[in-house]
């Protein structure tokens, strides 16, 4: 076992990655890189790290799950007036990362976001389960609240309102896509050389780069 920290080590063998192996659209080449990851039987290979920008410009970062690749970006789903949604609303771009340790793969993204439609809203809401469609109802998401009672009593009450009836989704949750303009893929390599494939929009133009690792 290391002794510090910093003794803390992994060479990475796995694989490689070069200009020549990529496909020239990044999302196209992200599917790919997804679907390895799930043969792979990589755990919640869905789960991204978004970083948002608060008011004062500060970065802010959380795991949320992606629940849709269209062509044209990443789509997750939360509630608009949480810590998340009020910084996208005052800044509209993030940042996403997804890290296969099993791979030795990472996955950096960055654009603006928007909205999805109300209707694809709907549609994702309508396929949860009935607890997760409480629990968007349950939940002032990122409000300070004095214990779990707050919670379980909100929830006994909703389940009484909304009792053998459809439950609808609530205007203040929904989801965004985040329509990239930059895709890294990182693969591992020995002696932390490793290599890095940018993607970069430049006039409606996807332009492919080797980076230094």
């Amino acid at each position: 076992m290391p002794s510090t920290i910093s003794d803390l080590r992994k060479e990475y063998t796995l694989n490689g990655l070069d200009k020549a192996d990529v496909l020239a659209d990044p999302i196209a080449q992200f599917r790919i890189w997804f679907n390895a990851a799930l043969q792979a039987n990589v755990p919640e290979p869905n789960a991204m790290y978004i970083s948002t920008v608060t008011e004062d410009g500060r970065p802010d970062g959380r795991i949320v799950l992606l629940k849709d690749i269209l062509d044209t970006g990443f789509v997750f789903y939360t509630n608009y007036e949480s810590r998340k949604g009020k910084e996208l609303t005052s800044h509209p771009f993030a940042a996403i990362t997804f890290f296969y340790q099993e791979l030795e793969r990472q996955v950096r993204i960055e654009g603006r976001v928007e909205k999805v439609s109300p209707e694809q809203s709907d549609d994702y809401f309508n396929s949860r389960p009935r607890g997760s469609q409480l629990g968007a109802w349950v939940s002032n998401q990122s409000s300070v609240i004095e214990n779990r009672d707050v919670l379980e009593t909100r929830q006994h009450e909703l389940e009484f309102r909304f009792a053998d009836q459809p439950i609808p989704r609530p205007p203040h949750w929904g989801g965004y896509q985040v329509i990239p303009d930059a895709i890294e893929f990182w693969q591992g390599r020995p002696s932390r050389l490793h290599d890095r494939i940018r993607y970069r929009k430049e006039n409606d133009n996807w332009i492919i780069e080797r980076l230094a690792p």
